[in-house]
């Protein structure tokens, strides 16, 4: 089975933008005064605060949490006094529930905190209970709760785990870095997630332009029997489908899931995170985050606790280089732009882009010349430019029948369309009006 520059078809090698960071070591950043956990910052069910204003919270402490199947309990970042729980913005755009906790300077961590446990002891019960009380959840940016993935996808059909490292989103270097500074951690993680699912086939696959990531964990790996996959560097390469079909050959069903292909794919940053809860009995607290971009003066990487302000990491970047044209939570391809500064990092940032004016101007939309191009990229093997059109047109009947409810939402399509048009903001809004008016009826 070859393993070496694998790929899919479709995507697109976009300038990926990385060296802002990549040659720079993860910092942990300032303890910040002040911290706003939402309760909401993962797929599925949103949690209930489990304390109330006025109460002394100390790190690590549970604070949220819900009894639906698909939800992740959240913890305090910092020790302090809760002084409100109010909506706020999240990165997404939408408000939610947060617990304001205000630091009392004596950084106390709870007793549940840094429990140690030796995995080799550990059953499949308790490895599932560590996890899902430490809050894991994908750092990859989808949020999906690590406990409830692990659970569906527990019924002997999975015989491959592929840990994501191929970071495929222009300027984010998070998980790059992880895996030169933390690579045991990371493949703790995987065998951890092996030994839940009872799969002896893992893989790390790793973009061929971190190659030094590679030696990395190739060096932690040793003779533990796991497999490292080196991908061609191209866009959406990171997508869990894409990684399926690049490193084992496997075709997503549409409309399925990895487990649809024999295969459960998680985040080398979730992985770790994975290790240091059933290991170290550390709960989900702190990520580290890329502040990039040539409208920050001084990128790094991050170690940021949970409920800090992206104004706050800015700041400790130098602040703005110049005046800021747009500020994007996540990547350029996939994440979502900021109306405000005051939105506080959460479990699934995974970046801050900071791109000058010059960098955001606005192209003048042009004519579709039906050059193909954005069939040739979409991975998902759709039909773009007309999905686009009906939707601008308002026909979400024709939309539906070209499969806009099939689009990733990657961005590829719009990034290589020499008329500029707006094909993914128009195929992502069909996406939302159709399932709406399904509702309705």
């Amino acid at each position: 089975m070859r393993l070496d520059n694998v790929t899919f078809k479709g995507g697109y090698h976009v300038p990926d933008n990385k060296s802002y960071t990549s040659g720079k070591a993860v910092e942990k950043a300032k303890e910040p005064k002040v911290v706003y956990i939402p309760l909401h910052q993962h797929v599925g069910s949103p949690c209930e605060a489990l304390v109330k204003v006025g109460d002394t919270v100390k790190i690590g402490q549970k604070i949220g949490d819900s009894k639906a199947s698909v939800s992740a309990p959240v913890h305090a970042s910092i020790s302090g006094t809760v002084k409100s729980i109010a909506k706020r913005y999240n990165p997404n755009g939408l408000k939610v529930d947060c617990i304001e906790i205000e630091s009392d300077g004596l950084s106390e961590y709870h007793e549940s905190y840094g429990v140690k446990t030796d995995l080799s002891k550990l059953s499949k019960d308790e490895i599932i209970i560590k996890i899902k009380e430490a809050g894991i959840v994908g750092m990859g940016g989808a949020a999906f709760p690590l406990h409830s993935k692990l659970i569906t996808s527990d019924d002997s059909s999975v015989d491959a785990v592929i840990l994501n490292g191929a970071e495929c989103e222009p300027y984010l270097t998070c998980d790059h870095r992880i895996m030169l500074e933390n690579p045991e951690k990371v493949v703790t993680g995987l065998q951890i997630i092996m030994k839940y699912l009872n799969v002896n086939d893992g893989y790390i696959a790793i973009e061929n332009n971190k190659m030094d990531a590679v030696g990395s964990i190739k060096s932690a790996v040793g003779e533990k029997g796991i497999n490292v996959a080196t991908m061609i560097t191209k866009f959406p390469q990171g997508d869990s489908y894409r990684i399926v079909d690049s490193v084992l050959g496997r075709k997503v069903p549409k409309g399925g899931r990895t487990k649809d292909a024999n295969s459960l794919v998680s985040n080398v940053g979730t992985a770790k995170a994975a290790a240091e809860a059933v290991l170290e009995g550390k709960p989900l607290i702190e990520r580290v985050v890329t502040i990039t971009g040539s409208g920050v003066k001084n990128p790094k990487n991050l170690l940021v606790k949970i409920g800090t302000t992206i104004g706050e990491c800015i700041e400790q970047c130098g602040g703005f280089n110049g005046k800021p044209g747009k500020i994007i939570a996540g990547g350029p391809m996939t994440g979502t732009a900021l109306f405000t500064l005051d939105t506080p990092v959460t479990k699934g940032t995974t970046g801050i882009l900071v791109m000058t004016e010059e960098e955001t101007k606005v192209d003048k939309v042009l004519p579709c010349i039906k050059c193909g191009k954005c069939l040739e990229v979409c991975p998902a093997y759709l039909q773009p430019l007309y999905i686009s059109a009906y939707s601008l047109k308002d026909n979400m009947e024709m939309a539906k029948k070209y499969d806009a409810e099939s689009c990733i939402s990657c961005g590829s399509c719009s990034y290589v369309c020499p008329s500029k048009r707006p094909l993914a903001e128009s195929i992502e809004h069909a996406k939302s009006e159709i399932k709406a008016r399904r509702k309705k009826s």
